[in-house]
C-alpha cells in the first residue's frame, strides 16, 4: 500500500551522497523511495538504484523506479512509476509481475486516473499543485480533483509539485494517502528531522 511521505531522489553523480541522503529520509520516516534519474548514464543508474533498493529493503520501504521498465526489472525494483511516455500499465505488468507496484502520473485528469485504474494501476499520482523547481512549466493542478478523486476511486492517491511543509496539509486532508516531495526534503538542512515533519502530518491525520 502506497501512503505517507513518498520521498523522490535528486539527480547526482555523487552517489555516496544520494544514499546518505535517501537513509535520512527513511529513518524520519519516508514510507516509500521513488529513484529518479534522467542523466542517461546506464551504469550510474544501475549501481545507484542497486544500493537504494538494499537500504529500502533494511527500512522495509518500496523503491519505485521512475520511468524505467527495463531499470526496475533488472535490479529487482518494488515496482515502477508511469509517465506519459513510457509505456503501458499491461506491459510493465507482464515484465515485472503481479506483485510489483505500478504507479502512474495522472496530471490534472481524473479520467487519465479513472483509466489507470481500469487498466490495473496500484497508485495514481497528480499535479503540480504547487509551483515546482523540477518542473517549473507543469500545469496546476486544483486541490478540489483530490477530493473528487477519493470519492470516486479505490486506488492509493499521491499529490506531488511544488509541496512543503506549509502547504502539505491541505493536499492530505483533500484526500491525498501520499504527499511526493523532492527539493522541500532533500534540501533541508536536517533531511531527517524534515521527513519527520512531513510524516507527522499523516499521524495527525489518522488520530482526528
Amino acid at each position: 500500500m502506497i501512503g505517507g511521505l513518498y520521498a523522490i531522489t535528486r539527480e547526482t553523480d555523487d552517489s555516496a551522497r544520494l544514499l546518505n541522503e535517501v537513509e535520512a529520509a527513511l529513518r524520519g520516516g519516508a514510507a516509500v523511495v521513488q529513484y529518479r534519474d534522467k542523466s542517461g548514464d546506464v551504469a550510474r543508474q544501475h549501481e545507484q538504484a542497486s544500493e537504494l533498493l538494499v537500504i529500502c529493503k533494511r527500512y522495509r520501504a518500496p523503491l519505485i523506479i521512475n520511468d524505467s521498465l527495463r531499470l526496475a526489472d533488472l535490479v529487482g525494483a518494488d515496482g515502477v512509476h508511469l509517465g506519459r511516455d513510457d509505456g503501458g500499465i499491461r506491459e510493465a505488468r507482464i515484465v515485472l509481475g503481479p506483485e510489483k507496484i505500478i504507479g502512474v502520473s495522472c496530471y490534472q485528469s481524473l479520467d487519465l486516473a479513472l483509466a489507470a485504474q481500469a487498466a490495473g494501476a496500484d497508485y495514481v499520482a497528480f499535479g503540480s499543485f504547487f509551483a515546482s523547481t523540477t518542473k517549473p512549466a507543469a500545469p496546476r493542478a486544483d486541490i478540489a480533483l483530490l477530493q473528487h478523486a477519493s470519492h470516486m476511486m479505490h486506488l492509493p492517491i499521491v499529490a506531488i509539485g511544488g509541496i512543503a511543509p506549509d502547504n502539505a496539509e491541505s493536499l492530505i486532508e483533500a484526500g491525498a494517502d501520499a504527499i511526493a516531495v523532492i527539493h522541500a526534503l532533500f534540501e533541508a538542512a536536517d533531511i531527517e528531522a524534515r521527513a519527520r515533519c512531513f510524516a507527522d502530518f499523516f499521524i495527525a491525520e489518522t488520530e482526528d
